[in-house]
C-alpha cells in the first residue's frame, strides 16, 4: 500500500482498550504519517461502533458499514473481538486480494473466522528493531495482509536471547513471565484496585475477573471463577517463541505468574551459556538498541520507572555461583506502550517495503 500525502488511512479496532488506548497515543505521537484515523470500540457488551471521528474536515458522524474494507491500509486489532466491524468481514471474504493490512496486536484473532495456522494469510511475529540486525528471511513481506505483533514478554525474551546468542552459543534458557493486572484489561485493574481498597478496610475482595484475591499476593494460576486465561497466554507465548526464534536459539522452558502489579511485565531468564561468560562480557552484549543495563552501584529498575518508554530495562546481570555458572538476568518493560510502540513499527516497516 501507498500513503496518501498525508499519510495512511489506519483503523484501531478495540480502541477503548487499554491496549486501544495506547495504541493511538502511539500514533498521535505523529512519527507513523497517518491521514484518516478511525477507531472502534470493542467492549465486550457494546455494539462494535466508531467512537473517534475521522482525521479530516468533514466532522460528520460516520457508522461501521460506511468504512469499507478498501478505504483503508492499515487496520490494527487492539481486543478480544466478538462482533467483526464490516470491514473486516469484508476483509476476510476477500482474502488475499484485500487492499487492508490486519496487525494482530492483542493476540486474539478473529474468532472462528481467523485463519487457520499455516494459512497464507498468517505471519510470524515481527519485531523490527530485532529483525533489522537479525533477519528471518522470508517472513513479515508485504505481500501478506495478516500479521502479528508479538506480545511484550516475546519481545523482551527474544532480544535478550539474540543479543546474547550472537556473542555466545547458549546451551539452554529458562524464563519465568509476572504479568500485571492491565493483562487483563482495564477489568483487571479496576478489580485490583477494589481488592486493594477493601481488604485495607476488611471487606470481601471482588474475584471475578482473578478468581482469587491478587493484591498482597501471587497467582501461578487463576481461581475457578476467573474471567483471565493465564493457561491460553501460556500457549500464545510459547506459540510466538517458537515462530519468531525458530532454531535461532534455544528455546526457553516458560512460566507465567500474576503478580498484584498494575502496569508492565517482569522477566526472570536463567540464560546458560556452552561456556562460561563474564557478567562484563553479558552485559556489552545486551547494551545497545531498546535495552537498557543497569549498573551494579546502581538501583535496581522498577515497574514504576518503565512505564511510557518503548526500553527494556534489565537489572545488573549476576552470575551463578556453581557450575556451570548460568546468567541471571531481570527484565522490565511497559507491557501497552512495548507492545502499542512494536505494532507502530511493524506497520512503517511493512509500508516501506510496499513502496519499495
Amino acid at each position: 500500500m501507498k500513503p496518501s500525502k498525508e499519510g495512511y488511512r489506519v483503523a484501531v479496532v478495540g480502541a477503548s482498550s487499554l491496549l486501544g488506548k495506547e495504541l493511538v497515543g502511539v500514533l498521535e505521537q505523529g512519527r507513523f504519517p497517518v491521514s484518516r484515523l478511525v477507531t472502534f470500540d470493542s467492549d465486550e457488551d457494546e455494539p462494535e461502533l466508531p467512537i473517534v471521528d475521522l482525521r479530516e474536515v468533514s466532522t460528520a458522524a460516520i457508522e461501521d458499514h460506511q468504512i469499507g474494507e478498501g478505504e483503508l491500509d492499515f487496520a490494527f486489532l487492539a481486543a478480544r473481538l466478538r462482533k467483526l466491524p464490516a470491514f473486516l468481514s469484508d476483509w476476510q471474504d476477500q482474502r488475499n486480494t484485500a487492499r487492508c493490512t490486519v496487525i494482530d496486536v492483542a493476540g486474539e484473532g478473529m474468532g472462528a473466522e481467523t485463519p487457520s495456522e499455516g494459512s497464507v494469510l498468517e505471519e510470524s511475529p515481527g519485531i523490527p528493531f530485532l529483525d533489522r540486525r537479525y533477519p528471518v528471511p522470508g517472513t513479515h513481506t508485504a505481500a501478506g495482509r495478516l500479521h502479528v505483533s508479538p506480545h511484550p514478554a516475546v519481545i523482551v525474551i527474544s532480544a535478550v536471547l539474540l543479543r546474547l546468542a550472537a556473542r555466545f552459543p547458549l546451551a539452554k534458557a529458562v524464563a519465568q513471565v509476572f504479568t500485571s493486572a492491565s493483562e487483563s484489561g482495564s477489568r483487571g485493574v479496576d478489580e485490583l484496585q477494589k481488592q486493594t481498597v477493601n481488604i485495607l478496610s476488611f471487606q470481601k475482595v471482588p474475584d471475578q475477573t482473578f478468581g482469587a484475591q491478587l493484591a498482597f499476593n501471587m497467582l501461578s494460576r487463576l481461581g475457578r471463577t476467573g474471567k483471565g486465561e493465564m493457561a491460553s497466554l501460556e500457549v500464545r507465548l510459547r506459540r510466538q517463541i517458537s515462530h519468531y526464534l525458530g532454531h535461532r536459539v534455544p528455546h526457553p522452558a516458560l512460566r507465567l505468574f500474576q503478580v498484584p502489579v498494575f502496569y508492565s511485565v517482569g522477566v526472570s531468564l536463567y540464560v546458560e551459556p556452552a561456556e562460561p561468560v563474564s557478567t562484563e562480557a553479558a552485559t556489552a552484549a545486551l547494551s545497545g538498541e531498546r535495552i537498557k543495563v543497569r549498573k551494579g552501584g546502581l538501583d535496581a529498575p522498577t515497574h514504576v520507572e518503565a512505564t511510557g518508554s518503548s526500553d527494556i530495562l534489565v537489572d545488573s546481570i549476576t552470575r551463578e555461583a556453581e557450575p556451570p555458572h548460568g546468567l541471571w538476568i531481570w527484565a522490565l518493560a511497559d507491557n501497552l506502550h512495548l507492545a502499542a510502540t512494536n505494532a507502530v513499527e511493524l506497520a512503517a516497516g511493512l509500508g516501506e517495503q510496499a513502496r519499495a
